[in-house]
């Protein structure tokens, strides 16, 4: 799945073993060929279908079960070579809580090949998954969304990862419709009896059910041709001009991972498609890959930066995944963050150099140190765990399986080299073709292609949780050095050690092994002692007082953007887990104000606010904010108004001070917000439109009920999938207590897409002026919550109230989840309940140093 399926992820949960393993399908059928018949009935949200299943059975059966849920069973019949002529009916046995259906013929099948033929029906649903409907102001859609274990709410099959098959699809539509599948178009037969045509599509590679794909209605495309491959990026009719930046973005791809994988792109065709309601950002079907509407489309010309990015690195991540994940698939599930952490991966690296002035390097940094600090929780889980039940499975797409899996990947390949490295990929690829395999076979190419021990260090970071803690007390050829978990707020010793490629500037990559005391590290000094160059490794560091000093010193002059991120990330971790006071990470902080690169000023104005906004309180948040303005101001006096020619960085770094200035009270910044605010809002040309997406973040959280009006309007007019996505957050913004309401109240109308309505509750919960009362909203209206939000959105809620921070709330959020369980969230509610304690313990203990420091500068 896409990079937003980390919107949507739920995190796992333990059950016994035995009911682990009830779910998975008995041994013994072997799936080879479906061949599908489906015809939806959009105007009254139902389907019926056909299907022949090509089987081979290992031994003598009477039954066979496959997997089927929500699905209406007419006849089911099987043919036999022993039985010649003959079709043998079957019953059918449904057990609902596994999503299995067994099918028991009157007298035993013998082993070999078999065809299962089977009618049945189903509802179009509006939970998007399974085979669902999509609803626009103009019409309907049919569309699919299989993955993990919703190929079974489609059509009965073997809806297992390694028990692939061939496909071969066909589509009776109204005549109005047209459809895209995996494959191409073979024919198009219409029946003037029935007013009704049937588009087949040849047959697919061998796949796994949940990578089969389709959408039906009036979709309009965009073409292009790569490497000979024709593409197409497609949305409904009013959003084709919206196309074209993606369709630059996949013909630029297709190309490069052809020549990267050493594979030619395997199947006649690419569709990329954009769909008004999907839960996830995207999804990785064979040949038919399906999109939400903002991670696809965006304006080629006018659209932001930010837009733009996110749309290069989705459509990477898909197309990346049409070799790694499609063409080879992880055998299960406990091995899904192979496929994701390597698109995750992956995105970055084509992004980077498809785009080399867009600084997708420094947003790796800032995605690794956000991993890590998830990761930092006592309850965190291992990259590698298991999952048995769809709650597990679903369970398993958190950022563990994207962010954290993909730095690990990314350290990998930095310690290898990246020849190396992409050898590995490439030999691991043409191993298992059309097949799957496991991490075990990645790791193990890789230590054979290189010559090092990468499963070995692999099996200690996939196989354990959590971030290592490297301490360097000193330099020269045996550096004491030791190892720990790092926990927020935790400072016993525990078990894990893991086998770390610590890479310095000046010497380059020593391996620290579990229970290793020292490194070899001569001639280090300044930042030549920085441990983690490139800010590639996936570990935290600590320095003894002496290094750490001379690496503040160098640090704007000799460390790279990512690596002054994560020196700045470090230390913010350091001081929440309370290992660092919270003066130093202040001095750092200010200490890059003048920053040239922006995601490294923007990341420092971050910690600013955040010090600010949770940890100072009364008297200490005022005298904070005017050393804030004393600080800032000079800075931002001095790079001058808008000019025509302004290049991006500057005026980045101009919006970032702005803001910054605004949110710390500065009354001139405040009163230009909100002019240019009214500007935008009133459909006029701002006076300095660089600054217009912080004016209005400025001015909305006391704007008044007439510029919530216009951004409502804004929401409601436009067909940018962007600016609706942004006008909509602009709505959370506001603290007006009645504005609050309407906001909340419109988060479950019938007005917000249901994909959209968790995120918007969740954005208010983590806002401190407002959590109160929309923790009361979503309490008292948690049903509705729940019905309004796709399947699994539960967890989101539960993540967004570890931003609170005080007892009160904290006995609030564990006595209503207690009451109210939402399946398979447990450990994303224990890590939240750990996170309000968090922030707890630093108040208390880190705002008498926080006066001291305030004491020091003002």
């Amino acid at each position: 799945m896409g990079v937003w399926s980390r919107l949507s992820a739920v995190l796992l949960v333990c059950l016994c073993a035995l009911s682990m393993h009830a779910q998975r399908l008995p041994r013994g059928v072997t799936p080879q060929h479906y061949a599908l018949t489906i015809t939806p009935d959009l105007a009254n949200a139902r389907f019926t279908g056909t299907e022949r299943i090509d089987v081979v059975l290992d031994r003598p059966a009477r039954a066979i079960t496959l997997n089927a849920a929500e699905i209406e069973f007419g006849s089911v019949h099987a043919q036999s070579s022993a039985f010649r002529a003959e079709s043998l009916p079957a019953s059918v046995s449904l057990d609902p809580a596994k999503e299995q259906a067994t099918l028991v013929f009157e007298r035993e099948l013998p082993a070999g090949p078999a065809e299962l033929d089977i009618s049945y029906g189903g509802k179009l649903n509006d939970k998007l998954r399974g085979f669902y409907l999509s609803k626009t102001k103009a019409r309907s859609y049919g569309v699919t969304q299989f993955e993990s274990t919703d190929a079974r709410r489609a059509f009965p099959c073997f809806d297992e990862p390694a028990l692939k098959a061939t496909f071969e699809l066909s589509l009776v539509l109204d005549s109005a419709d047209t459809a895209i599948s995996n494959t191409l178009a073979r024919s198009d037969v219409a029946n003037s009896a029935t007013g009704k045509h049937t588009v087949t599509f040849t047959a697919t590679p061998r796949m796994s059910t949940y990578l089969l794909a389709w959408v039906v209605g009036d979709f309009a495309c965009s073409q292009g041709k790569s490497d000979g491959v024709p593409i197409r990026v497609c949305a409904t009719p009013d959003k084709v001009g919206l196309t074209k930046f993606a369709l630059a973005s996949a013909k630029w791809d297709l190309h490069f991972f052809n020549r990267y994988f050493g594979i030619r792109y395997p199947l006649p065709k690419l569709d990329l498609v954009a769909v008004p309601d999907f839960d996830s950002g995207a999804m990785e079907n064979f040949g038919c890959v399906i999109f939400r509407e903002s991670e696809l489309l965006a304006n080629e010309k006018d659209g932001t930066l930010p837009s733009r990015k996110d749309v290069t690195t989705t459509v990477a991540h898909e197309i990346a995944h049409q070799w790694f994940g499609d063409l080879v698939t992880p055998a299960w599930w406990d091995d899904l963050w192979l496929s994701e952490g390597f698109a995750t991966w992956m995105e970055t690296k084509a992004a980077a150099l498809q785009h080399p002035k867009w600084r997708f390097e420094e947003d790796a940094a800032l995605d690794l140190d956000h991993a890590m600090q998830d990761d930092a929780s006592a309850g965190t889980r291992a990259i590698h765990s298991r999952a048995e039940t769809p709650v597990q499975i679903d369970a398993m797409f958190d950022e563990i399986a994207y962010d954290k899996a993909g730095a690990v990947i990314g350290m990998v390949e930095h310690w290898l080299g990246e020849e190396t490295f992409r050898r590995g990929v490439q030999q691991y690829l043409r191993a298992h073709l059309y097949s799957s395999a496991s991490s075990g076979d990645f790791w193990s190419t890789q230590s054979r292609v290189s010559g090092l021990p990468v499963d070995g260090m692999m099996r200690s970071f996939v196989e354990q949780p959590g971030v290592p803690l490297v301490q360097i007390s000193g330099v020269g050829t045996a550096a004491p050095v030791r190892q720990t978990r790092f926990v927020n707020g935790e400072h016993t010793a525990r078990p894990e050690a893991w086998m770390i490629p610590v890479c310095f500037k000046s010497v380059g990559c020593r391996v620290l092994a579990p229970g290793a005391t020292t490194l070899d590290i001569p001639n280090a000094s300044g930042a030549g002692a920085f441990a983690n160059a490139g800010q590639k490794g996936y570990f935290r560091t600590d320095y003894a007082p002496n290094l750490l000093s001379d690496l503040f010193a160098d640090a704007e002059t000799a460390l790279t953007p990512p690596e002054r991120i994560g020196l700045l990330g470090d230390r913010w971790a350091l001081m929440l887990a309370g290992r660092a006071p919270v003066g130093q990470v202040l001095d750092l902080a200010l200490a890059m104000k003048r920053d040239p690169t922006p995601p490294v000023l923007e990341e420092a104005l971050l910690r600013l606010a955040t010090v600010a906004s949770t940890m100072a309180t009364g008297e200490d948040r005022e005298r904070l904010q005017v050393i804030l303005r004393r600080e800032l101001t000079p800075v931002y006096v001095a790079m001058g108004g808008p000019s025509k020619h302004e290049g991006y960085d500057h005026a980045e770094i101009r919006e970032a001070l702005f803001e910054a200035l605004g949110k710390a009270g500065d009354p001139m910044v405040l009163a230009e917000a909100n002019q240019i605010a009214g500007q935008l809002l009133a459909g006029e040309k701002p006076s300095d439109p660089n600054l217009g997406d912080a004016a209005v973040a400025l001015a909305a959280p006391h704007g008044d009920e007439a510029m919530y009006d216009r951004v409502l309007h804004v929401v409601e007019r436009t067909s940018d999938p962007d600016l609706k996505d942004t006008a909509q957050r602009v709505l959370t913004r506001f603290q007006n207590p009645a504005l609050v309401s309407r906001t909340l109240e419109y988060s479950l109308s019938s007005e917000v897409r249901s994909q959209d309505s968790p995120m918007l509750l969740a954005l208010m919960l983590e806002h401190p002026e407002m959590q109160d009362q929309a923790w009361d909203f979503v309490r008292g209206r948690w049903d509705e919550v729940l019905r309004k939000a796709p399947p699994g959105s539960g967890g989101r809620i539960i993540a967004a109230v570890g931003s609170f921070c005080s007892v009160r709330q904290r006995e609030s959020v564990a006595g209503f989840f207690a009451a109210h369980p939402v399946e398979g969230t447990e450990r994303i509610l224990r890590r939240s309940l750990q996170q309000i304690d968090d922030c707890m313990r630093l108040r208390s203990t880190e705002q008498p140093l926080l006066r001291e420091w305030l004491d020091a500068h003002s």
